[in-house]
């Protein structure tokens, strides 16, 4: 099989490993505390579910966390899986790989099951070499950046933003400040973060808010945005300007076995401050002068992993610019939530036939805290109404509806941007409304 599929995995079903809280593990501040890691261990392990969609069309399933076997079989029926294994609440503080190394008959079963196995990244449980060499060198947002500015002036419509490398939170308070007083945003950046972790957008209003540089730093620590030590980076704020519809794009590819480069696509991503929320993915939604610049672009880094020995799924992330100029931000050696609705896009297309958009939902909140058989019953109950609009439900991430912000993950697949709006209006209305379910308690 030509393509993507075929370097991802020869257009076969696959051993999905849902090994996000591993990877995210490699790049835990040497400061964070047990407590902090056993939480950040847990969010991770609930992002696990989107391993559901690490391929078109899942063989075995491998989760942290235990899920409602209705959830996989509501899956299989609107996308035309196989029988589908699922092995599922393996670990709760720790790593799956720790779980799976408790585990031999079942980590053997994997081995030796005679599927292509995927999971969201490279760890050092699946063995050292050049390809972890470079996921740990180019998730450094410091790295990326170099290499973006190295390829960025053969490449028309891509400009990068500046970029400061600071050590020390006293210098990085003081660097700040001067920049606020001088009326400047400030991106700032741990070299390691994702999902937002580590990130965050300071303006001068802000700084001066909290007190100075040094107040908003200690502030941003206490509260788990930037991790207690280390460099940090002091990056140009890019002015989307006055519409911003289309303010944050990606760029998906995979480097096949052999090193080639195959491109996957576009999508417009939902970000709220420097959050992922989700993304759309699909015909024309991005449009093609963007589109191609982006694929230009991703390609040529491409290039230079592959070359430096990685291989599996990358994307590239875009911010833009007041003249619709793309500045890349960070490139993520791995599987993301875009990835997802790549692969359900694939798989809709070939099952269903061509032309669906996918929007991905990460965490939509609900109006009460659900047991996983009344989360269950509520989606359902969305389901016909979700397809009068032409639309597919497709429930992501399960395991959230009980959580103290009771939410839940989801993708919606359709014709067109407007019925995926309508079906999107639709379920978080119907989300919201569940607070009604304690009015008469009241």
């Amino acid at each position: 099989m030509d393509g993507w599929v075929g370097a991802w995995t020869g257009g076969r079903a696959a051993v999905h490993i849902g090994n996000v809280a591993d990877f995210n593990a490699q790049f835990f501040a040497p400061g964070m505390d047990a407590a902090q890691r056993a939480r950040r261990l847990r969010q991770a392990h609930h992002y696990a579910c989107l391993a559901v969609g690490y391929s078109p069309e899942p063989a075995v399933l491998v989760l942290p966390v235990e899920v409602d076997r209705a959830w996989i079989d509501w899956l299989a029926r609107e996308l035309a899986w196989g029988p589908v294994e699922v092995h599922d609440g393996l670990a709760v503080d720790r790593t799956l790989a720790e779980a799976l190394a408790a585990r031999p008959a079942l980590a053997a079963r994997i081995v030796d099951c005679g599927h292509p196995v995927v999971s969201w990244g490279r760890t050092a449980a699946q063995g050292e070499g050049p390809e972890l060499a470079a996921v740990h060198r180019y998730e450094s947002k410091a790295a990326a950046h170099a290499l973006f500015a190295e390829l960025a002036p053969d490449h028309p419509g891509i400009t990068v933003p500046q970029q400061e490398r600071v050590d020390g939170r006293r210098r990085a308070a003081r660097r700040l400040t001067l920049r606020a007083a001088r009326g400047r945003t400030t991106v700032l950046k741990s070299p390691h973060g994702v999902g937002g972790y580590g990130t965050v957008v300071v303006e001068p209003a802000d700084l001066f808010a909290a007190g100075g540089g040094g107040a908003l730093l200690r502030r941003l620590v206490g509260s788990e945005v930037l991790p207690p030590d280390g460099e940090l980076l002091l990056e140009e704020f890019v002015d989307p300007g006055p519409s911003a519809r289309l303010r944050d794009l990606t760029y998906d590819a995979v480097i096949g076995p052999d090193g080639t480069v195959h491109p996957v696509g576009a999508g417009v991503m939902e970000v709220a401050g420097t959050h992922y929320q989700g993304v759309t993915v699909g015909p024309g939604v991005v449009p093609r002068a963007a589109e191609e610049t982006a694929r230009r672009f991703t390609l040529a880094v491409g290039e230079r992993l592959a070359a430096e020995g990685y291989r599996g799924w990358y994307d590239i992330d875009f911010v833009t610019d007041r003249q619709r100029r793309l500045a890349p931000t960070e490139t993520n050696l791995r599987l993301t939530g875009p990835s997802v609705a790549f692969m359900l896009r694939e798989r809709l297309d070939r099952v269903r036939g061509p032309g669906h958009l996918v929007r991905t939902v990460d965490a939509l909140p609900l109006g009460a805290r659900l047991a996983p058989e009344a989360l269950h019953e509520h989606l359902d109950r969305l389901r016909p109404r979700c397809a009068r609009l032409g639309v597919v439900l497709l429930p992501l991430i399960p395991t959230t509806g009980h959580a103290p912000e009771p939410a839940v993950g989801l993708a919606l697949a359709g014709p067109d941007a407007e019925a995926l709006d309508a079906a999107q209006a639709l379920v978080e209305a119907a989300g919201h409304a569940l607070t009604g379910m304690f009015e008469a308690l009241r």
